[in-house]
Protein backbone atom coordinates (compact mmCIF):
# COMPACT_ATOMS: atom_id res chain seq x y z
CA UNK A 1 0.00 0.00 0.00
CA UNK A 2 0.87 3.52 -0.99
CA UNK A 3 2.88 5.71 2.32
CA UNK A 4 2.05 8.65 3.13
CA UNK A 5 5.69 10.81 3.11
CA UNK A 6 7.87 10.99 6.56
CA UNK A 7 7.38 13.28 9.13
CA UNK A 8 8.59 17.10 8.53
CA UNK A 9 11.01 17.78 10.41
CA UNK A 10 11.03 21.83 9.57
CA UNK A 11 7.63 22.48 8.87
CA UNK A 12 4.88 21.82 6.90
CA UNK A 13 5.11 20.84 2.77
CA UNK A 14 8.38 21.92 2.86
CA UNK A 15 10.75 18.77 2.88
CA UNK A 16 13.92 18.67 0.91
CA UNK A 17 15.36 15.27 0.02
CA UNK A 18 19.08 15.27 -0.70
CA UNK A 19 19.46 11.83 -1.09
CA UNK A 20 16.75 9.92 -3.19
CA UNK A 21 17.86 6.18 -2.27
CA UNK A 22 18.09 6.95 1.38
CA UNK A 23 14.38 8.60 1.10
CA UNK A 24 13.14 6.02 -0.80
CA UNK A 25 14.58 3.37 1.65
CA UNK A 26 14.68 1.24 -1.43
CA UNK A 27 17.89 -1.00 -2.65
CA UNK A 28 19.99 0.80 -5.40
CA UNK A 29 18.79 -3.25 -7.31
CA UNK A 30 14.92 -2.08 -6.66
CA UNK A 31 15.25 1.67 -7.76
CA UNK A 32 16.80 0.17 -10.87
CA UNK A 33 13.88 -2.35 -11.38
CA UNK A 34 11.48 0.77 -10.85
CA UNK A 35 12.78 2.35 -13.84
CA UNK A 36 12.70 -0.52 -15.86
CA UNK A 37 9.10 -1.11 -14.59
CA UNK A 38 8.60 3.02 -15.64
CA UNK A 39 10.21 2.08 -19.28
CA UNK A 40 7.94 -0.76 -19.76
CA UNK A 41 4.47 2.06 -19.17
CA UNK A 42 6.28 4.15 -21.26
CA UNK A 43 6.94 2.01 -24.24
CA UNK A 44 3.56 -0.12 -24.13
CA UNK A 45 1.93 3.26 -24.33
CA UNK A 46 4.35 4.32 -27.38
CA UNK A 47 3.19 1.10 -29.43
CA UNK A 48 -0.56 1.49 -28.62
CA UNK A 49 -0.42 4.85 -30.02
CA UNK A 50 -2.78 5.42 -33.12
CA UNK A 51 -6.21 6.60 -34.90
CA UNK A 52 -7.95 6.80 -31.52
CA UNK A 53 -5.22 9.55 -29.63
CA UNK A 54 -5.18 11.52 -33.14
CA UNK A 55 -9.20 11.85 -33.41
CA UNK A 56 -8.70 13.03 -29.67
CA UNK A 57 -6.54 15.67 -30.26
CA UNK A 58 -8.38 16.91 -33.50
CA UNK A 59 -11.87 16.69 -31.81
CA UNK A 60 -9.98 19.02 -28.75
CA UNK A 61 -8.59 21.50 -31.06
CA UNK A 62 -12.23 21.98 -33.19
CA UNK A 63 -13.84 21.47 -29.97
CA UNK A 64 -11.54 24.49 -28.87
CA UNK A 65 -11.91 26.99 -31.76
CA UNK A 66 -15.86 26.72 -32.17
CA UNK A 67 -15.84 27.30 -28.59
CA UNK A 68 -13.95 30.72 -28.97
CA UNK A 69 -15.73 31.70 -32.18
CA UNK A 70 -19.26 31.34 -30.39
CA UNK A 71 -18.15 33.14 -27.40
CA UNK A 72 -17.02 36.40 -29.06
CA UNK A 73 -20.05 36.20 -31.44
CA UNK A 74 -22.09 36.24 -28.07
CA UNK A 75 -20.15 39.07 -26.81
CA UNK A 76 -20.46 40.87 -29.81
CA UNK A 77 -23.55 39.84 -31.01
CA UNK A 78 -25.94 40.51 -27.99
CA UNK A 79 -26.64 43.94 -25.94
CA UNK A 80 -28.08 41.42 -22.79
CA UNK A 81 -25.35 41.45 -19.59
CA UNK A 82 -25.95 37.87 -19.80
CA UNK A 83 -24.62 37.47 -22.63
CA UNK A 84 -21.23 39.39 -22.23
CA UNK A 85 -21.00 37.51 -18.94
CA UNK A 86 -21.90 33.57 -20.55
CA UNK A 87 -19.60 35.04 -23.82
CA UNK A 88 -16.59 35.75 -21.13
CA UNK A 89 -16.93 32.79 -19.42
CA UNK A 90 -16.86 30.45 -22.52
CA UNK A 91 -13.96 32.41 -23.90
CA UNK A 92 -11.72 32.01 -20.39
CA UNK A 93 -12.67 28.19 -21.25
CA UNK A 94 -12.22 28.07 -24.63
CA UNK A 95 -8.29 29.79 -24.02
CA UNK A 96 -7.80 27.51 -21.32
CA UNK A 97 -8.09 24.27 -22.85
CA UNK A 98 -6.45 26.43 -25.71
CA UNK A 99 -3.48 27.06 -23.34
CA UNK A 100 -2.95 23.60 -20.88
CA UNK A 101 -4.86 20.65 -23.10
CA UNK A 102 -3.41 21.89 -26.44
CA UNK A 103 -0.94 24.29 -26.48
CA UNK A 104 1.16 23.02 -22.96
CA UNK A 105 1.02 19.58 -24.34
CA UNK A 106 1.45 20.13 -27.97
CA UNK A 107 4.56 21.85 -26.62
CA UNK A 108 5.58 18.92 -25.10
CA UNK A 109 6.17 17.19 -28.29
CA UNK A 110 3.21 14.90 -26.87
CA UNK A 111 1.68 14.27 -30.38
CA UNK A 112 4.69 14.73 -32.77
CA UNK A 113 4.55 10.92 -33.36
CA UNK A 114 1.69 11.77 -35.81
CA UNK A 115 3.92 13.92 -37.87
CA UNK A 116 1.29 16.50 -38.75
CA UNK A 117 2.81 19.92 -39.36
CA UNK A 118 0.01 21.93 -37.61
CA UNK A 119 0.01 19.75 -34.65
CA UNK A 120 3.86 19.76 -33.97
CA UNK A 121 5.87 20.60 -31.00
CA UNK A 122 7.78 22.92 -33.51
CA UNK A 123 5.04 24.62 -35.00
CA UNK A 124 2.64 25.02 -32.09
CA UNK A 125 1.93 29.02 -31.08
CA UNK A 126 -0.37 29.36 -28.53
CA UNK A 127 -2.54 32.23 -27.15
CA UNK A 128 0.19 33.87 -24.53
CA UNK A 129 2.37 36.23 -24.26
CA UNK A 130 5.41 34.20 -24.90
CA UNK A 131 6.60 32.46 -27.50
CA UNK A 132 6.01 28.78 -27.47
CA UNK A 133 9.88 28.64 -28.76
CA UNK A 134 11.10 30.38 -25.46
CA UNK A 135 8.68 28.57 -23.35
CA UNK A 136 9.56 24.78 -24.89
CA UNK A 137 13.29 25.04 -23.67
CA UNK A 138 12.78 26.91 -20.10
CA UNK A 139 10.23 24.36 -19.38
CA UNK A 140 10.48 21.56 -20.88
CA UNK A 141 14.29 20.90 -19.94
CA UNK A 142 15.13 23.36 -17.37
CA UNK A 143 12.22 22.42 -15.25
CA UNK A 144 11.26 19.15 -16.17
CA UNK A 145 14.76 17.60 -16.02
CA UNK A 146 15.67 19.38 -12.67
CA UNK A 147 11.88 20.02 -11.42
CA UNK A 148 12.06 20.98 -7.84
CA UNK A 149 16.31 21.05 -7.69
CA UNK A 150 17.16 23.77 -5.40
CA UNK A 151 19.26 26.69 -7.39
CA UNK A 152 18.60 24.92 -11.03
CA UNK A 153 14.79 24.90 -11.70
CA UNK A 154 14.12 28.15 -11.72
CA UNK A 155 10.10 27.37 -11.76
CA UNK A 156 10.74 26.76 -7.76
CA UNK A 157 8.58 30.08 -7.07
CA UNK A 158 9.78 31.03 -10.31
CA UNK A 159 12.07 34.01 -9.04
CA UNK A 160 9.48 35.83 -6.82
CA UNK A 161 8.32 33.47 -4.23
CA UNK A 162 10.43 31.56 -1.52
CA UNK A 163 8.78 28.19 -1.87
CA UNK A 164 11.68 25.80 0.63
CA UNK A 165 13.45 26.87 4.03
CA UNK A 166 16.78 26.13 2.09
CA UNK A 167 16.04 29.53 0.12
CA UNK A 168 17.92 32.44 1.78
CA UNK A 169 15.26 34.40 3.49
CA UNK A 170 15.32 38.21 2.71
CA UNK A 171 13.16 40.96 3.70
CA UNK A 172 11.15 41.19 -0.05
CA UNK A 173 9.63 37.85 0.79
CA UNK A 174 7.62 39.45 3.48
CA UNK A 175 5.39 40.44 0.42
CA UNK A 176 4.81 37.37 -0.79
CA UNK A 177 1.50 36.72 -0.05
CA UNK A 178 0.68 39.81 -1.72
CA UNK A 179 3.33 38.55 -4.90
CA UNK A 180 0.97 35.40 -4.72
CA UNK A 181 -1.63 37.36 -5.84
CA UNK A 182 -0.59 39.23 -8.32
CA UNK A 183 1.35 36.37 -9.96
CA UNK A 184 -1.93 34.32 -10.35
CA UNK A 185 -3.81 37.75 -12.01
CA UNK A 186 -1.00 38.15 -14.63
CA UNK A 187 0.24 34.75 -15.04
CA UNK A 188 1.10 34.74 -18.57
CA UNK A 189 2.84 37.43 -18.55
CA UNK A 190 5.18 36.20 -15.56
CA UNK A 191 5.83 32.87 -17.62
CA UNK A 192 7.01 35.39 -20.55
CA UNK A 193 9.74 37.14 -18.82
CA UNK A 194 10.90 34.06 -17.04
CA UNK A 195 11.20 31.67 -19.88
CA UNK A 196 12.62 34.98 -21.89
CA UNK A 197 15.23 35.39 -19.11
CA UNK A 198 16.27 31.65 -19.20
CA UNK A 199 16.36 32.19 -23.12
CA UNK A 200 18.64 35.69 -22.55
CA UNK A 201 21.07 34.14 -20.15
CA UNK A 202 21.61 30.98 -21.92
CA UNK A 203 22.75 32.66 -25.78
CA UNK A 204 26.27 32.84 -25.69
CA UNK A 205 26.69 36.34 -28.00
CA UNK A 206 24.63 39.87 -28.40
CA UNK A 207 23.34 38.92 -31.36
CA UNK A 208 21.93 36.24 -29.60
CA UNK A 209 20.43 38.02 -26.66
CA UNK A 210 19.01 40.95 -28.85
CA UNK A 211 17.19 37.93 -31.36
CA UNK A 212 15.22 36.58 -28.00
CA UNK A 213 14.13 40.13 -27.26
CA UNK A 214 13.04 40.72 -30.52
CA UNK A 215 11.19 37.14 -30.51
CA UNK A 216 9.48 38.29 -27.20
CA UNK A 217 8.45 41.74 -28.29
CA UNK A 218 6.72 40.23 -31.60
CA UNK A 219 5.10 37.86 -29.81
CA UNK A 220 4.08 40.65 -27.06
CA UNK A 221 2.82 42.99 -29.77
CA UNK A 222 1.07 40.44 -32.01
CA UNK A 223 -0.66 39.19 -29.08
CA UNK A 224 -1.89 42.91 -27.38
CA UNK A 225 -3.09 44.19 -31.27
CA UNK A 226 -4.95 40.79 -31.33
CA UNK A 227 -6.81 41.13 -28.17
CA UNK A 228 -6.86 44.42 -27.62
CA UNK A 229 -7.15 46.46 -30.94
CA UNK A 230 -8.20 44.10 -34.00
CA UNK A 231 -10.83 41.80 -32.11
CA UNK A 232 -12.45 45.04 -30.39
CA UNK A 233 -12.08 47.11 -33.40
CA UNK A 234 -14.04 43.91 -35.62
CA UNK A 235 -16.66 44.21 -33.01
CA UNK A 236 -17.15 47.90 -34.38
CA UNK A 237 -19.62 50.02 -31.59
CA UNK A 238 -19.35 46.87 -29.30
CA UNK A 239 -15.97 47.24 -28.90
CA UNK A 240 -16.09 47.72 -25.51
CA UNK A 241 -17.12 44.85 -24.83
CA UNK A 242 -14.80 43.36 -26.48
CA UNK A 243 -12.32 44.75 -25.43
CA UNK A 244 -13.44 44.14 -21.32
CA UNK A 245 -14.21 40.32 -22.23
CA UNK A 246 -11.11 39.79 -23.50
CA UNK A 247 -9.39 41.24 -20.73
CA UNK A 248 -11.37 39.11 -18.23
CA UNK A 249 -11.21 36.02 -20.11
CA UNK A 250 -7.32 36.32 -20.05
CA UNK A 251 -7.21 37.05 -16.10
CA UNK A 252 -9.48 34.11 -15.49
CA UNK A 253 -7.32 31.57 -17.64
CA UNK A 254 -4.41 33.50 -15.90
CA UNK A 255 -5.44 32.62 -12.62
CA UNK A 256 -6.56 29.04 -13.42
CA UNK A 257 -2.97 27.79 -14.91
CA UNK A 258 -1.62 29.08 -12.23
CA UNK A 259 -3.73 27.36 -9.35
CA UNK A 260 -3.08 24.29 -11.56
CA UNK A 261 0.29 24.47 -11.69
CA UNK A 262 0.55 25.21 -8.02
CA UNK A 263 -1.62 22.98 -7.00
CA UNK A 264 0.72 20.26 -8.84
CA UNK A 265 4.26 21.01 -7.48
CA UNK A 266 3.83 22.75 -4.18
CA UNK A 267 1.31 21.11 -2.33
CA UNK A 268 3.14 19.09 0.88
CA UNK A 269 3.57 16.40 -0.42
CA UNK A 270 5.80 17.54 -3.23
CA UNK A 271 9.70 17.09 -1.81
CA UNK A 272 12.14 19.72 -2.92
CA UNK A 273 15.63 18.51 -3.63
CA UNK A 274 19.07 19.42 -2.95
CA UNK A 275 21.08 19.65 -5.97
CA UNK A 276 23.63 16.82 -5.11
CA UNK A 277 20.69 14.55 -5.80
CA UNK A 278 21.42 15.10 -9.65
CA UNK A 279 24.98 13.58 -9.04
CA UNK A 280 25.48 10.16 -11.11
CA UNK A 281 21.34 10.37 -11.06
CA UNK A 282 20.50 6.50 -12.55
CA UNK A 283 17.27 6.11 -14.60
CA UNK A 284 15.40 4.83 -11.64
CA UNK A 285 16.56 8.04 -9.60
CA UNK A 286 15.56 10.22 -11.73
CA UNK A 287 12.10 8.84 -12.48
CA UNK A 288 11.64 8.73 -8.23
CA UNK A 289 12.22 12.24 -8.56
CA UNK A 290 9.98 13.01 -10.73
CA UNK A 291 7.30 11.30 -8.62
CA UNK A 292 8.48 12.67 -5.24
CA UNK A 293 8.27 16.07 -6.81
CA UNK A 294 5.24 16.08 -8.04
CA UNK A 295 1.38 15.90 -6.91
CA UNK A 296 -1.92 15.55 -8.61
CA UNK A 297 -5.20 16.12 -7.30
CA UNK A 298 -8.57 13.99 -7.58
CA UNK A 299 -10.55 15.51 -10.34
CA UNK A 300 -13.39 13.57 -12.72
CA UNK A 301 -13.21 13.91 -16.56
CA UNK A 302 -14.79 17.17 -17.13
CA UNK A 303 -12.34 18.62 -14.34
CA UNK A 304 -9.44 16.49 -16.11
CA UNK A 305 -10.10 17.74 -19.54
CA UNK A 306 -10.57 21.66 -18.33
CA UNK A 307 -6.74 21.28 -16.45
CA UNK A 308 -5.13 19.88 -19.69
CA UNK A 309 -4.93 16.54 -17.43
CA UNK A 310 -2.40 18.44 -15.29
CA UNK A 311 -4.46 16.75 -12.40
CA UNK A 312 -2.32 13.69 -13.35
CA UNK A 313 1.05 15.91 -12.51
CA UNK A 314 3.03 12.68 -11.44
CA UNK A 315 2.37 10.78 -14.38
CA UNK A 316 3.16 14.19 -16.43
CA UNK A 317 6.52 14.54 -15.34
CA UNK A 318 7.27 10.79 -15.07
CA UNK A 319 6.21 10.60 -18.94
CA UNK A 320 6.06 14.39 -20.36
CA UNK A 321 6.00 13.60 -23.91
CA UNK A 322 3.08 11.17 -23.68
CA UNK A 323 -0.37 11.76 -24.65
CA UNK A 324 -2.41 13.67 -21.84
CA UNK A 325 -5.83 11.62 -23.20
CA UNK A 326 -3.43 8.78 -21.88
CA UNK A 327 -2.99 9.91 -18.47
CA UNK A 328 -5.64 8.20 -15.98
CA UNK A 329 -4.84 4.75 -17.42
CA UNK A 330 -0.99 5.49 -16.69
CA UNK A 331 -2.27 6.70 -13.81
CA UNK A 332 -3.71 3.06 -12.47
CA UNK A 333 -0.33 1.47 -13.41
CA UNK A 334 1.65 4.29 -11.71
CA UNK A 335 -0.14 3.60 -8.48
CA UNK A 336 0.54 0.25 -9.06
CA UNK A 337 4.04 0.28 -8.91
CA UNK A 338 3.88 3.00 -5.79
CA UNK A 339 1.76 0.06 -3.99
CA UNK A 340 4.49 -2.81 -4.99
CA UNK A 341 6.88 -1.03 -3.71
CA UNK A 342 5.81 0.90 -0.91
CA UNK A 343 6.56 4.59 -2.30
CA UNK A 344 4.44 7.57 -1.33
CA UNK A 345 2.28 8.70 -4.03
CA UNK A 346 0.85 12.77 -3.45
CA UNK A 347 -3.06 13.16 -4.01
CA UNK A 348 -5.83 15.11 -2.78
CA UNK A 349 -8.44 17.59 -3.67
CA UNK A 350 -7.82 20.45 -5.44
CA UNK A 351 -8.81 22.28 -2.69
CA UNK A 352 -6.85 20.60 -0.40
CA UNK A 353 -3.58 21.13 -2.34
CA UNK A 354 -4.07 24.57 -2.71
CA UNK A 355 -4.80 25.16 0.87
CA UNK A 356 -1.43 23.75 1.40
CA UNK A 357 0.33 25.62 -0.78
CA UNK A 358 -1.13 28.70 0.45
CA UNK A 359 0.43 27.67 3.88
CA UNK A 360 4.10 26.89 2.74
CA UNK A 361 3.64 30.77 1.20
CA UNK A 362 2.39 32.62 3.97
CA UNK A 363 5.00 30.43 6.25
CA UNK A 364 8.15 31.04 4.35
CA UNK A 365 7.03 34.62 4.00
CA UNK A 366 8.86 34.74 7.54
CA UNK A 367 12.13 33.33 8.50
CA UNK A 368 12.95 29.79 9.55
CA UNK A 369 11.97 31.15 13.23
CA UNK A 370 9.32 32.92 12.43
CA UNK A 371 7.95 36.23 13.88
CA UNK A 372 10.74 35.45 16.64
CA UNK A 373 13.58 35.80 13.77
CA UNK A 374 12.55 38.80 12.39
CA UNK A 375 14.65 40.90 14.52
CA UNK A 376 17.28 38.55 14.73
CA UNK A 377 19.42 36.17 12.80
CA UNK A 378 17.34 32.95 11.21
CA UNK A 379 18.60 29.76 12.58
CA UNK A 380 20.30 27.28 10.13
CA UNK A 381 18.22 24.72 8.23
Amino acid sequence: MARTLPPYTDGPGILTVRDIVVFAKLSAADIDTIGAEFDTIRGDIEKSLGARDAAYIRRTIVFQRTLDVAARLLIAGTRSKVGLLAGTAALAYSKSVENMEIGHNVGHGQWDWMNDPEIHSATWEWDMAGPSAQWRYSHNYHHHMFSNVLGVDDDLGFGVLRMSRDQQWEPQHLVQPLRNVLLAVVFEWGIALHDFYSARDRADTEDGKNAARQLLRAKIGRQLAKDYVVLPALSLRRWKRTLVANLTANVLRNVWAYLVIFCGHFPDGAARFGPEVLHEESRGEWYLRQMFGAANFKAGPVLAFSSGNLCYQIEHHLFPDLPSNRMPEISLRVRGVCEKYGLPYASGSLTGQYLQTLRTIFTLALPNGGWRSLFGAAPPT
